[in-house]
């Protein structure tokens, strides 16, 4: 069980890689639009970090609250991304709040024991 759970880390890592990356990248190109690298990263984080949520046999599991709020976050950042994954363009505030949202997601998992 446990080489499952650190492969899931794994690939939800590489999840909030593809959606931090895309954000950046489309970013600095100064085009605010949504990119397929930011889909399937949001899509990623929130599929593994569902799997990872499972007891998978861990003899101390997380923190509940901290997958709730975790769990929310990921939700509404593959939201904010699916509803405007196909326009030419993304309104600023929008685009950045994926991105903050993606940023604080992360401090969650790094800083909520």
């Amino acid at each position: 069980m446990e080489a499952l759970r650190l492969t899931l880390r794994y690939v939800h890592l590489i999840g909030f890689a593809l959606l931090l990356g895309g954000v950046v990248v489309q970013y600095l190109s100064g085009k605010i639009r949504i990119n397929s690298a930011m889909l399937a990263g949001s899509a990623v984080q929130l599929l593994t970090g569902i799997a990872l949520a499972a007891p998978l046999g861990r003899a101390v599991q997380p923190d509940p609250a901290k997958l709730a709020v975790k769990g929310v976050i990921a939700l509404l950042i593959f939201i904010m991304v699916w509803v405007v994954r196909k326009k030419e363009s993304v309104a600023t505030g929008h685009f950045l709040a994926i991105g903050g949202m993606t940023l604080i997601n992360a401090g969650v998992a790094t800083f909520w024991h």
